[in-house]
Order: C-alpha cells, then sequence, then structure tokens
C-alpha cells in the first residue's frame, strides 16, 4: 500500500514539484481556464459512462428492486464545494433499517464500536447485503454518482466525498477539502482505499488539491480500473 501511495506521488512531484507539502496550508489559486477543462473533462467522462453503461445499471437496477425492494437509489447527504451539502447518489446496498440495524450491533460489539469511531465504516457491515456487497466490492454501487458529476455536486477526480461529521478530522486541511468538488475517484482510491487509515486518507485529500493538474487527474483516471479490481481494497 504504502507503495501504491509513494508511486503516485512521485508522478504528482514530476508534474508539478514537490514544493506544494512546504507551502504555507490552504488550497492554491486555480486559473479560470483550468477550471473549466477540468468541468468539460468530467461532463465528457460522465455523458460517455452513462451512455456505456446504462445497460449494466439498468440490470442492477432491477436486481436490487427484485431482491430488496424499493428504494433503488439511496442519495446520502455529503458535503462539497464551498460547504455545499448534496445528496450524493449510490445504489442501494443496506436493508431498509439500516440505523437501527448499525445503532444495535455498536452497542453489541465495542470492536466495532471502536472501527466505527476510528474509521466512519466496518469491513463486517451487518447493514449490507449479499448483493450490497458484491456491488460495493466490484464500485458498481458507486455509478449513480456519474449523475452527480453531471449536475456539478462532485467532479471525476477528487477528494473523497465526506459527512459534516468527518469535518473535523481534516483540521488543518479543512480548506483544501471545501476548495474542490468531491470525485468519484482519487489518489485515495489507487492508492489503498479502504486499507488506509483516516489521517492518511485526509493527508491524500490535501495533497491531492494542492498538487492538482489535469495531467494528475489523466493519471489517476487511468490507474483506477486496476484499482478497483483489486478487491481486498473495497472488501
Amino acid at each position: 500500500m504504502l507503495g501504491r501511495t509513494q508511486s503516485i506521488l512521485t508522478i504528482a512531484d514530476s508534474i508539478t514539484g514537490s514544493a506544494a507539502d512546504n507551502a504555507t496550508p490552504g488550497p492554491p489559486s486555480r486559473s479560470r481556464l483550468a477550471a473549466l477543462s477540468k468541468r468539460a473533462l468530467d461532463i465528457a467522462i460522465a455523458v460517455t459512462s452513462l451512455v456505456l453503461l446504462s445497460p449494466l445499471m439498468l440490470v442492477v437496477a432491477a436486481a436490487i428492486r427484485l431482491s430488496m425492494g424499493a428504494p433503488v437509489f439511496y442519495g446520502h447527504s455529503r458535503v462539497g464545494e464551498n460547504g455545499q451539502v448534496f445528496a450524493c447518489l449510490k445504489f442501494r446496498t443496506m436493508v431498509n433499517d439500516a440505523a437501527a440495524v448499525l445503532n444495535r450491533h455498536l452497542a453489541s460489539c465495542p470492536t466495532s464500536a471502536d472501527e466505527w469511531r476510528q474509521t466512519r465504516k466496518l469491513r463486517r457491515d451487518p447493514r449490507v447485503t449479499a448483493l450490497g456487497n458484491l456491488l460495493r466490492r466490484s464500485s458498481i454501487d458507486e455509478l449513480p454518482q456519474l449523475i452527480n458529476v453531471l449536475k456539478g455536486d462532485m467532479s471525476c477526480v477528487g477528494p473523497r466525498p465526506v459527512v459534516k461529521e468527518e469535518l473535523a478530522p481534516y483540521g488543518a486541511y479543512l480548506n483544501e477539502y471545501l476548495s474542490v468538488r468531491p470525485g468519484l475517484t482519487g489518489i485515495w482510491q489507487i492508492s489503498g482505499r479502504n486499507t488506509l487509515s483516516y489521517a492518511s486518507r485526509v493527508r491524500l485529500d490535501a495533497l491531492y488539491v494542492r498538487r492538482w493538474s489535469m495531467k494528475l487527474d489523466l493519471v489517476i483516471l487511468m490507474r483506477t480500473i486496476p484499482a478497483l479490481l483489486r478487491f481486498e481494497d473495497t472488501a
């Protein structure tokens, strides 16, 4: 995992230089042309992907409807650019009474409660159905976020979209996170994803913002598919 992370940061250094690590905390300025170029790439990728993946998405929607009932989609509140809250779309992977199931599980399992406090995730999540687990391991559950990209809530590449409760751990890096749209993928995803510590994910989010370039986005996009095939990282 550390090797993967270092590889990506070496690429970032070769593209943008390593001075960003030593600069005063805070997001660097972006030109209007750079912002428009990134947005144009987002729209092109989202439209193309939705067209090509629509048959798969229809099959998944039907499978969820038949096995778990309605709703098929789930919109979870996440914090985006400039602190704007949006509904981050996913295919539903959990039982309908997910909140109650989670509370009961955390109350009865101290180990899981500690894991939840540290990462806001559970490697063995009792809320997730068998179909939902398959969708999560393959990251197919996140395909509806292409709609978020089209709407402008998200970018194809950026920091992880987080909930309000996760803003505090960003500390000095919070301005970096709030200065850009969160992404479908990012350095965190191709560097180990769920195997990373929370502090490492925060640092990678900040480094991405400080070192951003179109070339870096393209490198991350090209490495995302191989990363998604490493199911042990998404388990």
